[in-house]
C-alpha cells in the first residue's frame, strides 16, 4: 500500500513513432527516482491524438521497456490490455468534465483560426488572441484557454511568463479531441501523480498544466503541490533534440546495431549527476541510493 506522502509518478510515452534514446533516458531517470523513494510507477501511454497512433508503436513501448528492464506498478500489461482498458480514448467523458469546469470558470473561448493564419499574424508563432472577442467565421473551431496577460507560474522555483511563452493554448482541438495539456493534467490528477519527470524542453508545459490546475480549485490542489524534475535533453550529433518525426536514434535501431541497455542507463546516470559506470537499472539505483545516503549523513 502507498500511504499519504508516497511518491507516485509515471512514464508517459506517445505512440506516434518508435521510441528514441531520449525517451529511454527519461524512463530510466523516472524509474530510478521512484524506486529509490519506494514509490509507485504508472505506465501511461498518451494516445489521445488517435490519428497518429499505430498498434506497432504501442507494441514498441512494451518491447523497449522490457529491453531496458523497466517495470511498473500500474497501467497496461501489454498491447491488448492497453487498447481494451487503458487507452485515453476511453476517458473522453472525464476530459469533458475538466473542460466543463474550466468553461464554468470563464476561462475558455472558441477559436476558428487556422495554423496558417496564426503563423501569418504572429512572427513568434504564438496565438495572438484573435478570437478572444468571438470567432470570426463558422465551421470547426478549437477551444482555447484565456491566459491572463500577466500570468507567471513558478516551476522549479523559476517564474515562467506563461502568456509570453505559450499564449492562449488549445484545450480541445478542431477534430474534437482533447489537447495534450488538458488530457495530461486530467490523467495526472486522477492518478494522484506527485512527481513528474520531464525533459527541460517541457518547462512551459509544466507551467501550463499548473496554471490549469489553479483554475480547477480543489480538484487541482494535489497537482499544484507536485514535484517537477526537468532533466537535460539527449541531443543528436547535430546538436538538435531528438524527435520521433525525424526518426532520431530509435531504440529499435540501436538494438539492431548491437547496442546494449547500458547506453541508456549511462545517459541517465550522467543526468542524475553520477560519475559511476552503470550497466543497468539495479546498478544505477544502487549508485543513486549510495549518493543520497552519503548526502544525508553529512
Amino acid at each position: 500500500m502507498n500511504g499519504p506522502g508516497s511518491i507516485r509518478s509515471r512514464i508517459a510515452p506517445t505512440p506516434s513513432g518508435l521510441l528514441h534514446l531520449g525517451n529511454g533516458v527519461n524512463f530510466a531517470v523516472t524509474w530510478t527516482l521512484v524506486r529509490a523513494a519506494g514509490g509507485i510507477l504508472r505506465l501511461r501511454i498518451d494516445d489521445a491524438d488517435s490519428g497518429r497512433t499505430r498498434p506497432e508503436f504501442v507494441e514498441d513501448v512494451f518491447r523497449q521497456l522490457d529491453w531496458l528492464g523497466i517495470d511498473w506498478d500500474e497501467g497496461p500489461s501489454g498491447v491488448d490490455d492497453f487498447f481494451r482498458n487503458h487507452s485515453q480514448l476511453l476517458r473522453r467523458g472525464r476530459y469533458l468534465e475538466f473542460l466543463s469546469a474550466l468553461r464554468r470558470a470563464g476561462a475558455v473561448y472558441p477559436c476558428s483560426c487556422s495554423r496558417r493564419e496564426i503563423r501569418a499574424a504572429a512572427a513568434n508563432g504564438l496565438y495572438p488572441g484573435t478570437c478572444r472577442s468571438g470567432v470570426r467565421r463558422g465551421g470547426p473551431f478549437a477551444l482555447r484557454l484565456r491566459v491572463a496577460d500577466n500570468a507567471a507560474v513558478k516551476v522549479d522555483g523559476v517564474a515562467v511568463p506563461l502568456a509570453r511563452r505559450m499564449g492562449d493554448f488549445v484545450l480541445w482541438r478542431k477534430d474534437d479531441l482533447p489537447a495534450y495539456q488538458l488530457a495530461s493534467l486530467a490523467d495526472d490528477i486522477d492518478g494522484g501523480i506527485n512527481l513528474i519527470v520531464r525533459g527541460e524542453d517541457l518547462v512551459e508545459s509544466s507551467a501550463a498544466q499548473l496554471y490549469l490546475a489553479s483554475l480547477l480549485g480543489g480538484e487541482g490542489a494535489g497537482f499544484a503541490a507536485a514535484r517537477f524534475v526537468h532533466h537535460p535533453l539527449v541531443r543528436g550529433r547535430d546538436g538538435e533534440k531528438l524527435a520521433k518525426s525525424k526518426g532520431s536514434l530509435t531504440l529499435a535501431a540501436m538494438r539492431a546495431a548491437g547496442a546494449a541497455p547500458a547506453v541508456v542507463w549511462g545517459h541517465a546516470a550522467r543526468f542524475l549527476g553520477l560519475a559511476a559506470e552503470v550497466a543497468d537499472g539495479p546498478s544505477l539505483l544502487a549508485a543513486w541510493q549510495s549518493r543520497e545516503s552519503e548526502a544525508g549523513s553529512q
